[in-house]
């Protein structure tokens, strides 16, 4: 399987993805490798003449004062790691896990760190061997870098962490100790030199590896968030003026236009839309189903402003004190404190938490027959079927849980290290919170897909004459669903009807379905 190369400055959100998520293999380049035997070598050579660098002939924060014993370096960098895997709490998902390897080698292979070649090396070889460190996700406080987690994952390196090794008989993963799951693979734990203890926990990688992972998934449900939205406004007879190519120029959004666009396409050749299009006496629709552009566009705007300062944060170097070998300088600064990571990650759980809040009115419309004109709760045996009653609560507590998960970890900070480190960013508490959000949204847009299914089978048969065509996207879609989730005639357990919808938004495999009837969509 070819290789991606990593080279410090070209990592893409695309490339990340992949990598956090199958087995591909990365490599080093050559200009790479170049930078950073530079750097070691300028490293090299002032722990030869005894010169004062922080962090690798000093101790560390508040220890900042303490001159270490040049027979003590080695240790020193080891004590780093060791003293600060102190985290708690579940432990972080493996692809988070392995994005978080992928992103500390690539600031690494920038060669502003001064770690040795091998070191890198050693770190590329544990990944494409396919041990993955067991990281508790709880202890970072965003500044200084996901200092705890990034501990947690040099333990595994060096041999005194765990990993995830696989089962015995080759199936599920088991938590083994490093040690063995190195020697397995014919590897051999690393012995830190002076600047690596530091050079691999200093740094915004935890964080950036969920913002990353985050927004990629995020960028693909707003693309579903529009199909899930056009099957609804066709299922409640809504209108396409408001989807009209003029409303939009006026007040020219990138992500309200495309969402417009994208509305027309899904609903072109509707059946349904021209049924009513005379006679109708609603003159407009309600704001879930006509501000559908404004809406899923504000977010898709805001999802693209977060999708650029990650791009940033992946290729950049964020740990210190940084080695600028063509200079002969290193220099101390802040390149680790999370904030860049710690605003968008708030913005985008925003952002996801208003696609889910107006899929829910959506749902609600769905459900409520004196608002849809559809049987109550879209059952046709009301009173001794609830139908999709239930459906809607779930996704009222989800989008209510959302609300609360929204309040921004970037406006909190506490100070650490005896105050040295006394503004701190919680963007691993924002990222993480941004996680959750994007699960919820997800479901809630589920349950959507399953109400607006249900009910366009009730819109679709019309009087019973004849049966009324949506647009061809929409049609697309709904024959996708019907494929893999039959029409609820009667009750029965919607726990599986939504875990089947909530496979279907997580694959993405109805937008093919879609865009095989249809132009692409945006």
């Amino acid at each position: 399987m070819k290789p991606i190369d990593l080279d410090g400055h070209s990592l893409t959100v695309e490339d990340l993805t992949l990598l956090a998520r199958t087995r591909k293999p990365i490599a080093l380049t050559p200009e790479a490798r170049r930078r950073v035997q530079a750097s070691r070598a300028l490293v090299d050579r002032w722990i030869r003449n005894n010169e004062v660098v922080y962090g690798v002939t000093t101790g560390f924060g508040e220890f900042s004062n303490v001159r270490i014993e040049s027979k003590d370096l080695n240790q020193l960098q080891e004590n780093l790691i060791t003293s600060h895997a102190a985290g708690a709490g579940d432990y972080l998902p493996k692809q988070i896990s392995r994005g978080m390897m992928v992103l500390r080698i690539n600031a690494l292979a920038k060669g502003f760190s001064g770690v040795r070649v091998e070191l890198l090396e050693q770190l590329i070889a544990i990944f494409n061997k396919g041990i993955i460190p067991v990281i508790p996700s709880q202890g970072s406080v965003g500044s200084s870098g996901d200092l705890v987690q990034l501990s947690h994952l040099v333990l595994a390196m060096i041999g005194k962490g765990k990993v995830w090794g696989p089962g015995k008989s080759g199936g599920d993963s088991q938590i083994v100790p490093s040690a063995q799951a190195l020697k397995k693979a014919g590897l051999k734990p690393v012995r830190l030199a002076p600047k690596e203890g530091i050079a691999l926990i200093n740094g915004t990688q935890m964080m950036t590896a969920f913002a990353g992972l985050a927004v990629a998934d995020a960028r693909r449900l707003a693309v579903l968030a529009d199909i899930i939205a056009a099957m609804s406004v066709e299922a409640l007879r809504g209108s396409d003026t408001q989807f009209d190519e003029r409303i939009h120029r006026l007040r020219p959004y990138d992500g309200q236009s495309t969402v417009a666009r994208n509305m027309r396409k899904l609903m072109k050749g509707s059946d349904i839309r021209e049924s009513h299009r005379h006679g109708d006496p609603r003159v407009q629709d309600a704001y879930s189903i006509r501000c559908i552009p404004q809406v899923h566009g504000a977010s898709r705007d805001a999802i693209d402003y977060v999708h650029k300062i990650v791009s940033i944060e992946l290729n950049s170097a964020n740990d210190n004190p940084l080695i600028f070998a063509d200079d002969g300088v290193h220099l101390e600064g802040g390149n680790f404190h999370g904030q860049p990571i710690a605003l968008v990650m708030d913005f985008l759980s925003i952002a996801l938490a208003e696609l889910a809040n107006i899929s829910e009115r959506r749902i609600e419309r769905l459900v409520n027959g004196s608002l849809s004109g559809l049987p109550r709760f879209l059952t046709t045996k009301g009173g001794l079927n609830s139908g999709m009653m239930i459906a809607q609560y779930t996704a009222a507590s989800i989008v209510s849980e959302n609300k609360v998960l929204c309040h921004p970890a970037s406006v909190d900070s506490i100070p650490t290290s005896a105050n040295q480190e006394d503004h701190n960013s919680m963007g691993s508490i924002g990222a993480q919170k941004a996680w959750r959000v994007l699960r919820n949204a997800q479901t809630v847009l589920a349950i959507e897909l399953l109400c607006a299914a249900q009910a366009l089978d009730f819109t679709r048969s019309g009087n019973g004459k004849k049966i009324l065509k949506a647009g061809r996207g929409v049609e697309a879609a709904h024959r996708y669903i019907r494929k893999h989730i039959h029409h609820l005639d009667e009750d029965r357990i919607l726990y599986d009807d939504i875990q089947s919808a909530l496979d279907i938004v997580l694959d993405g495999t109805i937008r093919k379905a879609v865009e095989n009837e249809t132009v692409p969509l945006d």
